[in-house]
């Protein structure tokens, strides 16, 4: 498997993951163009995207892909739930390209995707597994909270991209911020906090997982290195030692490190 997350944030989402036989994109938060650009990086032509997971309808997750699978034909996958609030933001792309599943792990060509339902406030969120062989990945950003069902899906995966959107006090003193929105994000369906996502490192690092991503951090709330910082904090007060135990390294609005698993 080779994947490279495209960018992180709420500017705009997007993962690249290819088998042996399949490419595919994990949702399409960057116009059609800019993802166009960011594939021939990796020497991916755009018109071989097999196809686009997408996790839920907010436009920082969808923003190009209207114009992107229409242009390419790409099938597009929206969990049953989800499928009709993503639909509804469409203007061109034909009904016909959209697959909805449900619960049950599915194949795209030879690759396996099972999904986890993520709390966010969404018409329904999704957490995706993806898998080739024996190599498992996990990507599990927009959630407000974990659980043991998120947390047992998750388990065992080499590598997760997993959101530590912000920092509770720096949100908290934010003062661009209105209540309503702090609330919002601090809530059981809005975003992870860097302590959060530091605790389900911890459970992640028992299972197996060698390398955590943190995404989808807040311009305005957090920084890389205070993510960074606080995530591997907590990781050594419960004796878990980074470049030991576990890699940890962050994403941006830019491409990040291209993984190989072999």
């Amino acid at each position: 498997m080779r994947i490279c997350n495209l960018s992180s944030g709420s500017d705009g989402n997007c993962t690249y993951v290819e088998t042996t036989q399949a490419k595919i994109l994990v949702d399409i938060g960057l116009s059609a163009t800019e993802v166009t650009k960011r594939l021939r990086v990796l020497g991916v032509e755009a018109k071989n995207i097999d196809a686009i997971l997408i996790s839920h309808e907010h436009s920082d997750h969808i923003k190009g892909l209207d114009i992107f699978a229409t242009k390419y034909k790409t099938k597009v996958y929206v969990h049953s739930k989800g499928v009709g609030a993503v639909y509804l933001k469409m203007r061109k792309l034909p009904a016909s390209q959209i697959y909805s599943f449900d619960d049950l792990p599915f194949n795209i060509k030879d690759l396996t995707v099972d999904t986890v339902c993520l709390p966010h406030d969404a018409v329904h969120c999704s957490g995706f597994i993806l898998s080739q062989a024996s190599r498992k990945i996990s990507i599990i950003t927009d959630l407000g909270h974990t659980n043991d069902v998120i947390l047992n899906k998750i388990s065992g995966s080499e590598l997760v991209y997993l959101e530590s959107n912000h920092d509770v006090e720096m949100l908290k003193k934010n003062p661009n911020y209105p209540l309503k929105l702090k609330a919002r994000i601090l809530g059981k369906n809005g975003h992870l906090s860097n302590l959060d996502c530091a605790k389900a490192v911890e459970y992640l690092v028992k299972t197996g997982t060698k390398q955590i991503m943190l995404s989808h951090i807040s311009r305005h709330n957090n920084t890389q290195s205070l993510a960074y910082t606080s995530v591997c904090k907590y990781l050594s007060s419960v004796g878990i030692v980074e470049g030991r135990d576990i890699k940890i390294s962050t994403t941006s609005i830019n491409m990040s490190t291209i993984f190989k698993l072999n």
